[in-house]
């Protein structure tokens, strides 16, 4: 049996972070991970950076976060790759113009620096690459991407030097509760004794959440990623679509990084190191047209690597971000809906008020589990995604 001051089960973005947060502030803690860090979402995420087409309620995390990722790569010690070159959200009929004018209006209301292109002309100006077909698009120049693997491999060894302990390969298999009170964490190997548990597990969070009775309505869909070889450089902003079924970036090396949209999965995760789930040919097909109808080059392109990542998603496609009141010292950050990743060092000062008992330093009602109480879990449709 071992202790820590705080248990973080999950080693994604929002748990390398957290757990760098609070050791930084000189807090004992250990993060379990079943698979590596950035296993699972983290890593297979298209890793935008964004602003543009968040949930309002999200929109202030997403604005704090956005100021903290340029001093990220000096703060922790290792590159990022993050870049601020924008995003674009693009109509492809006309229908698709009007969702986007709307999203500019609200947009800009709620102070948001983002503008609405009228036109191929004026979207070239900014990415020649897109298909001139598009009528028009929303751009967000403070907008921006990173490096998904190298950010949160980043916040494990900042976590590290700080003192914090990382038990890899072992999966937390029962949260301890006594006198209704989190006690500890079983894995297979060893009972961890701890003060506070932040479940940060992804898909895999309603293991632990389910026998205490926190369940977070979730649904599991599949989204699929392709990589091509290096190219020219010839797209820097995230683009997206305006009914979020296509999403991609150029990364720092060249390779295109595209995405569908979420997909129904009734498969299984094959074992790793690391885990991996296989998208269908329907999938890749789906995806490879409608990415080439915005950006054609990648007909073109050769495929280096196709692989598909999966999804916490809840019905309102927002997370649930809180320290839960049914049992002390059980707090809760899952459920991102695949738009987790640039709001990750935000989301870890939230964590760490958490933890602490501090007052947030942003209001979190909206992420609290009571708004799922009394509805019919239905799923809706994804924020614009990228």
């Amino acid at each position: 049996m071992s202790s820590s001051d705080i248990i973080i089960v999950g080693a994604g973005i929002n748990g390398c972070a957290s757990a760098y947060q609070l050791a930084r502030e000189g807090h004992q803690v250990t993060v379990i991970e079943r698979f590596s860090p950035a296993a699972m979402a983290s890593g297979w995420t298209l890793a935008g950076v964004r602003q543009s087409g968040r949930h309002p309620s999200e929109l202030p995390i997403a604005i704090e976060a956005v100021k903290m990722w340029p001093k990220l790569s000096e703060e922790l010690g290792a590159a990022t790759g993050y870049r601020q070159e924008g995003n674009l959200r693009l109509a492809r009929d006309e229908n698709e113009v009007e969702t986007i004018k709307n999203l500019v209006k609200t947009q800009s209301k709620a102070g948001l620096d983002v503008i609405f292109l009228n036109g191929s002309a004026e979207i070239h100006e900014i990415a020649p690459a897109i298909s001139p077909k598009i009528l028009a698009a929303s751009f967000c120049r403070t907008d921006g991407h990173a490096e998904p693997n190298a950010t949160v491999m980043a916040f494990r060894t900042a976590a590290e030097r700080h003192g914090a302990r990382f038990l890899l390969g072992q999966a937390a298999s029962e949260i301890l509760v006594e006198r209704n009170k989190f006690a500890g964490v079983r894995t297979g190997k060893e009972r961890i004794v701890g003060s506070v548990c932040v479940v940060a597990a992804g898909i895999h969070s309603n293991d632990l959440l389910a026998p205490l009775g926190l369940s977070i309505p979730l649904s599991i869909p599949m989204v699929t990623v392709i990589q091509t070889e290096p190219l020219e450089p010839l797209l820097k902003p995230v683009f997206g679509v305006a009914n979020a079924n296509c999403a991609g970036r150029q990364q720092i090396d060249g390779r295109l990084r595209v995405t569908s949209s979420a997909m129904d999965w009734h498969g299984e995760l094959a074992p790793g190191p690391p885990p991996a789930v296989a998208p269908t040919a329907s999938s890749i097909a789906r995806t490879i047209e409608n990415v080439s109808g915005v950006l054609p080059v990648l007909s073109e392109a050769k495929i280096a690597k196709i692989w598909a990542g999966l999804l916490d998603l809840t019905p309102d496609a927002l997370p649930v971000i809180e320290r839960v009141p049914e049992i002390d010292g059980i707090v809760i950050a899952a459920g991102f809906s695949g738009h987790g990743f640039g709001i990750g060092p935000m989301t870890s000062l939230l964590v760490r008020d958490l933890v602490l008992d501090d007052t947030p330093r942003l209001p979190l009602n909206a992420f609290r589990r009571s708004r799922f109480q009394g509805q019919e879990v239905e799923q809706n449709s994804l924020t614009l995604h990228g």
